[in-house]
């Protein structure tokens, strides 16, 4: 398999209490990697917890907008990932993307 690293802005997302539409941005940038992985053909992407390290954004919220911003982009491209996962880098924040995810198949 191939590896690749697709390059991002060398913006930072900075939690400033959701007056920068913090939420918004976050969401492009799962978004926006996405569609250009899809449009490279490249078929499995991994993505770890943006943001919610030094950069403070709140991982139950940013849980929250990452798999619904996935979910949503696999919904409207169904045949355009082989595989996504998660990179997270401890416990809390894996249970907090865990309960994410379960919440879509609970309804």
């Amino acid at each position: 398999d191939s590896m690749y690293e697709l390059s991002a802005k060398n913006d930072r997302l900075i939690w400033n209490g959701g007056r920068d539409r913090e939420e918004e941005l976050l969401a492009n940038c799962y978004f926006n990697s996405m569609n250009l992985a899809m449009d490279n053909g490249i078929r499995s992407i991994a993505f770890p917890s943006i943001s919610t390290g030094v950069y403070s954004f709140p991982v139950e919220l940013a849980a929250k907008i990452a798999v619904h911003t996935v979910n949503r982009f696999l919904q409207d491209n169904p045949d355009s990932f082989d595989l996504v996962e998660w990179v997270l880098f401890d416990t809390h924040t894996e249970s907090v993307y865990e309960a994410e995810v379960d919440k879509l198949y609970d309804k």
